[in-house]
C-alpha cells in the first residue's frame, strides 16, 4: 500500500481551515492508501476525532525555521513517503521526493505586516518568494485555490500551466447552535471576520462606515477576530478618527461566529488581495448578504453571490453599504443569490479531485 504523508502543521489555525477539511473527506472517501498527518501536539485529538484511521505524527516544528529546513526535512525523509501533500507553500527545500504543494495565493510575497520589524519581514519576503519559486518547480503539480491564484503563479514563477492544477474550496454551514452576543442583541451591524492584515483594507472600510453613520446613526460596525498587534493599531485608528460604533469582539466561538453571521445587516470584504475568498462564502452559507472587494480572485468565486465595489474607493463602498441598507428586496435577493453560489462548492467534491491527483502522481 503506497504511503502519502499529509503536513498538517498549520491546522487550527484561520488559514488551516483548508487541511481540516481536506483531511476529514478524505477519511470519508476511504481512500486506498496509508495515510499519515503530520501535526502539532496539540492538534492531535482533533486529527484522530475527524479521521480516526488516519496515522498521526506530531511535531512542534515552526514553518519559516532553520528547523523545518532540517529536522523536518530528517522527519518526512523518516516515514519514507511516497508522496508527500505539503499544504502550504513553506517547506523544506532540501526535501526533494515525489511531493505536490498547495498554494493558497502570493499575498505574503506583496504586502508588509506593519506589526514587525519592516528591514526583518521584508527579507522574509524575499526569502519566501525564492522558497515559492524553487518548491513549485520541485513538486509534481502545484494546486491553486483559484484560477485567479493559478495564472498569478505561472506569471510568478514562470512554470508551464501544466504544473498547476485549480483545486477550488468550499463552505459548510457551521454545526454550532447560534450563542447570542448581548453586546450586540436588537443592534443593526455590518460583520467582518478575519485577520486585519494590511491587504485586508479595514482601514478604508472603517471609514466608509464612518460615511454610513451620518444616515444611520444606530449603526455598528462589528470586527471580529483574535486581537492581535494588527488588531491593537486598527483600535488605535478607530479613536484616532474618533469614530463612534466600531465593536471589536476579540476571539469568537463558532456558535458565536453563527450567531454574527445570521444576524448581520451584511458581510463586508474589503480585501485587497485573496487567493479563495472563503469567509465571504461562509457568510453565504449562513444566510448573510455579502458586500466585497472586486479584486484579485473575488468576483470569479463569488459570481453573483454579492455586490461588488472597488475597495480603494471609500465613497464607493459607503454607496454599495447604503444600497444593502436602504432596499430589503435587494438585500433578500443578495441572500438568495449567495446562498446559491455557495452550493457550487463542495469539500467532497474537492477531496474527490485531490485523491484522484494523489493516484496521478503515483501512477
Amino acid at each position: 500500500m503506497k504511503k502519502i504523508v499529509v503536513d498538517a502543521r498549520e491546522s487550527g489555525t484561520t488559514t488551516g481551515r483548508y487541511v481540516d477539511k481536506l483531511i476529514e473527506h478524505l477519511y470519508k472517501l476511504n481512500p486506498e492508501f496509508y495515510i499519515v498527518v503530520v501535526t502539532k501536539p496539540s492538534r492531535e485529538d482533533y486529527i484522530k476525532k475527524i479521521a480516526p484511521g488516519f496515522r498521526v505524527v506530531t511535531t512542534n516544528i515552526k514553518e519559516f525555521t532553520f528547523s523545518e529546513q532540517l529536522r523536518f526535512c530528517w522527519l518526512l525523509k523518516k516515514l519514507r513517503a511516497d508522496l508527500v501533500h505539503f499544504c502550504m507553500a513553506q517547506q523544506p527545500v532540501l526535501y526533494r521526493k515525489n511531493k505536490i504543494t498547495s498554494i493558497q495565493d502570493l499575498t505574503t510575497v506583496r504586502f508588509v505586516n506593519r506589526s514587525k520589524n519592516y528591514l526583518v519581514f521584508k527579507f522574509k519576503q524575499l526569502i519566501y518568494g525564492w522558497v515559492i519559486k524553487k518548491v513549485s518547480k520541485q513538486s509534481s503539480l502545484v494546486l491553486a485555490p483559484s484560477r485567479f491564484v493559478k495564472e498569478d503563479l505561472i506569471k510568478y514563477t514562470g512554470l508551464s500551466e501544466n504544473k498547476f492544477v485549480v483545486t477550488y474550496l468550499a463552505a459548510e454551514p457551521i454545526n454550532e447552535t447560534p450563542e447570542i452576543i448581548d453586546e450586540l442583541k436588537n443592534k443593526k451591524f455590518i460583520l467582518y471576520v478575519g485577520r486585519p492584515m494590511e491587504h485586508k483594507n479595514l482601514k478604508r472600510l472603517i471609514l466608509a462606515f464612518s460615511l454610513s453613520l451620518q444616515k444611520n446613526p444606530d449603526l455598528y460596525l462589528v470586527l471580529a477576530g483574535k486581537k492581535d498587534s494588527n488588531f491593537l493599531m486598527i483600535e488605535d485608528f478607530v479613536k484616532q478618527k474618533d469614530i463612534n460604533n466600531v465593536v471589536f469582539t476579540d476571539y469568537v466561538s463558532d456558535a458565536k461566529l453563527k450567531w454574527l453571521y445570521r444576524n448581520c445587516r451584511m458581510y463586508a470584504f474589503p480585501s485587497l488581495s485573496e487567493g479563495f475568498g472563503l469567509p465571504g462564502l461562509e457568510a453565504m452559507v449562513e444566510g448573510a448578504p455579502v458586500v466585497s472587494s472586486n479584486k484579485t480572485c473575488l468576483p470569479e468565486i463569488y459570481g453573483n453571490g454579492a455586490l461588488y465595489f472597488d475597495p480603494l474607493d471609500i465613497g464607493d463602498i459607503n454607496e454599495k453599504i447604503n444600497k444593502v441598507l436602504g432596499d430589503e428586496s435587494f438585500r433578500s435577493k443578495l441572500i438568495k443569490n449567495g446562498y446559491n453560489q455557495a452550493q457550487k462548492y463542495s469539500w467532497e467534491k474537492t477531496a474527490k479531485q485531490i485523491l484522484n491527483i494523489y493516484k496521478d502522481v503515483l501512477g
